[in-house]
Protein backbone atom coordinates (compact mmCIF):
# COMPACT_ATOMS: atom_id res chain seq x y z
CA UNK A 1 0.00 0.00 0.00
CA UNK A 2 1.29 3.45 -0.89
CA UNK A 3 2.13 6.03 1.72
CA UNK A 4 -0.91 8.20 2.39
CA UNK A 5 -0.67 11.72 3.68
CA UNK A 6 -3.87 13.36 4.91
CA UNK A 7 -3.97 17.16 4.70
CA UNK A 8 -6.30 19.40 6.64
CA UNK A 9 -8.17 22.49 5.42
CA UNK A 10 -5.38 24.80 6.55
CA UNK A 11 -2.91 23.03 4.27
CA UNK A 12 -5.24 23.10 1.26
CA UNK A 13 -6.07 26.75 1.93
CA UNK A 14 -2.40 27.72 2.25
CA UNK A 15 -1.38 25.87 -0.91
CA UNK A 16 -4.13 27.56 -2.92
CA UNK A 17 -3.69 30.97 -1.30
CA UNK A 18 -0.05 31.51 -2.25
CA UNK A 19 1.37 30.20 -5.51
CA UNK A 20 4.87 28.80 -5.17
CA UNK A 21 4.74 28.42 -1.39
CA UNK A 22 6.48 25.57 0.38
CA UNK A 23 3.05 24.11 1.07
CA UNK A 24 2.68 23.60 -2.70
CA UNK A 25 6.02 21.78 -2.58
CA UNK A 26 4.36 19.24 -0.26
CA UNK A 27 1.99 18.24 -3.06
CA UNK A 28 4.82 18.14 -5.63
CA UNK A 29 7.05 15.98 -3.43
CA UNK A 30 4.19 13.64 -2.60
CA UNK A 31 3.53 13.10 -6.29
CA UNK A 32 7.24 12.60 -7.03
CA UNK A 33 7.66 10.08 -4.22
CA UNK A 34 4.52 8.12 -5.05
CA UNK A 35 2.73 9.15 -1.87
CA UNK A 36 -1.01 9.70 -2.03
CA UNK A 37 -2.38 12.97 -0.66
CA UNK A 38 -5.81 12.51 0.92
CA UNK A 39 -8.49 14.84 2.24
CA UNK A 40 -12.13 14.47 3.23
CA UNK A 41 -15.08 16.39 1.78
CA UNK A 42 -15.37 18.29 5.09
CA UNK A 43 -11.74 19.43 4.84
CA UNK A 44 -12.07 20.42 1.18
CA UNK A 45 -15.28 22.36 1.82
CA UNK A 46 -13.73 24.21 4.78
CA UNK A 47 -10.76 25.25 2.62
CA UNK A 48 -13.14 26.30 -0.17
CA UNK A 49 -15.32 28.31 2.24
CA UNK A 50 -12.33 30.13 3.73
CA UNK A 51 -10.87 30.94 0.31
CA UNK A 52 -14.23 32.28 -0.84
CA UNK A 53 -14.19 34.68 2.11
CA UNK A 54 -10.52 35.69 2.00
CA UNK A 55 -9.21 35.11 -1.53
CA UNK A 56 -11.86 34.07 -4.06
CA UNK A 57 -9.39 34.46 -6.94
CA UNK A 58 -7.51 31.41 -5.52
CA UNK A 59 -10.48 29.04 -5.84
CA UNK A 60 -9.22 27.83 -9.21
CA UNK A 61 -5.88 26.83 -7.65
CA UNK A 62 -7.75 24.94 -4.92
CA UNK A 63 -9.80 23.04 -7.51
CA UNK A 64 -6.60 22.15 -9.39
CA UNK A 65 -5.02 20.86 -6.16
CA UNK A 66 -8.10 18.84 -5.28
CA UNK A 67 -7.91 17.07 -8.65
CA UNK A 68 -4.68 15.47 -7.42
CA UNK A 69 -6.06 14.59 -3.99
CA UNK A 70 -7.75 11.30 -3.11
CA UNK A 71 -11.05 12.22 -1.50
CA UNK A 72 -11.82 9.87 1.39
CA UNK A 73 -15.04 9.63 3.39
CA UNK A 74 -15.71 11.92 6.32
CA UNK A 75 -15.65 10.30 9.74
CA UNK A 76 -17.11 11.94 12.80
CA UNK A 77 -15.72 9.64 15.49
CA UNK A 78 -12.66 7.58 16.19
CA UNK A 79 -13.07 3.86 16.75
CA UNK A 80 -11.53 4.22 20.20
CA UNK A 81 -13.90 7.05 21.07
CA UNK A 82 -10.96 9.17 22.21
CA UNK A 83 -10.95 12.83 21.20
CA UNK A 84 -7.32 13.51 22.24
CA UNK A 85 -8.54 16.84 23.62
CA UNK A 86 -9.52 18.12 20.17
CA UNK A 87 -12.64 20.09 19.27
CA UNK A 88 -15.26 17.97 17.48
CA UNK A 89 -14.46 19.37 14.02
CA UNK A 90 -10.82 18.38 14.50
CA UNK A 91 -11.78 14.95 15.83
CA UNK A 92 -13.58 14.51 12.50
CA UNK A 93 -10.36 15.41 10.65
CA UNK A 94 -8.29 12.99 12.72
CA UNK A 95 -10.92 10.26 12.33
CA UNK A 96 -11.01 10.67 8.54
CA UNK A 97 -7.20 10.48 8.39
CA UNK A 98 -7.20 7.30 10.48
CA UNK A 99 -9.98 5.72 8.42
CA UNK A 100 -8.07 6.59 5.21
CA UNK A 101 -5.08 4.58 6.43
CA UNK A 102 -2.88 7.67 6.40
CA UNK A 103 0.69 7.52 7.61
CA UNK A 104 0.68 11.19 8.47
CA UNK A 105 -1.77 14.01 9.18
CA UNK A 106 -0.29 17.31 7.99
CA UNK A 107 -1.84 20.33 9.64
CA UNK A 108 -1.02 23.97 10.18
CA UNK A 109 -3.52 24.21 13.04
CA UNK A 110 -1.11 24.85 15.90
CA UNK A 111 -3.88 25.95 18.24
CA UNK A 112 -5.57 22.55 18.26
CA UNK A 113 -2.99 20.07 16.95
CA UNK A 114 0.23 21.76 18.09
CA UNK A 115 0.66 19.65 21.21
CA UNK A 116 0.32 16.55 19.06
CA UNK A 117 3.02 17.54 16.53
CA UNK A 118 5.62 14.82 16.19
CA UNK A 119 3.48 12.29 18.06
CA UNK A 120 1.88 9.16 16.70
CA UNK A 121 -1.84 9.38 17.43
CA UNK A 122 -4.28 6.65 16.45
CA UNK A 123 -1.53 5.11 14.30
CA UNK A 124 -0.54 8.21 12.33
CA UNK A 125 2.03 10.91 12.83
CA UNK A 126 0.71 14.44 13.34
CA UNK A 127 3.07 16.70 11.43
CA UNK A 128 3.86 20.23 10.37
CA UNK A 129 4.54 21.04 6.73
CA UNK A 130 8.29 21.08 7.47
CA UNK A 131 8.08 17.59 9.04
CA UNK A 132 6.12 16.30 6.06
CA UNK A 133 8.60 17.78 3.58
CA UNK A 134 11.50 16.06 5.37
CA UNK A 135 9.58 12.79 5.41
CA UNK A 136 8.79 13.00 1.69
CA UNK A 137 12.39 13.84 0.79
CA UNK A 138 13.54 10.78 2.72
CA UNK A 139 10.86 8.75 0.98
CA UNK A 140 12.43 9.63 -2.34
CA UNK A 141 10.69 12.74 -3.52
CA UNK A 142 13.82 14.90 -3.70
Amino acid sequence: MSTRIFVDANILFSAAYTEGSRVVLLFDLARASGAIVCASPFVIEEARRNLLLKRPDALGRLEALVEGVRVVPDRMALASGSSHGLPSKDVAVLAAAVAAGATMLVTGDRAHFGRLYGRVVEGLRVATVADALRFLMELGGS
